[in-house]
């Protein structure tokens, strides 16, 4: 004799994709700008350390010099 078994499985999920679509986009956008932020802020430090140290090579060559102690 052989005995079969049905389960009926219904899974329900109610999400608004809309909703997620919009906050993918929100989170995007908010990555965006603070790697643009942390970007003008490195290449502002960059700018002061060249017109600090007299020109790009004195400022290599004061790199090297730090770095060797």
């Amino acid at each position: 004799m052989k005995t079969t078994t049905h389960h009926k499985t219904r899974a329900g999920v109610n999400e608004n994709t809309q909703a997620i679509a919009e906050l993918h986009k929100a989170g995007a956008t908010v990555a965006g700008i603070t790697s643009l932020l942390i970007g003008s802020w490195a290449v502002a430090c960059m700018t002061a350390g060249v017109i600090a140290s007299g020109g790009p090579v004195s400022l290599a060559t004061e790199y090297i010099k730090a770095l060797a102690g």
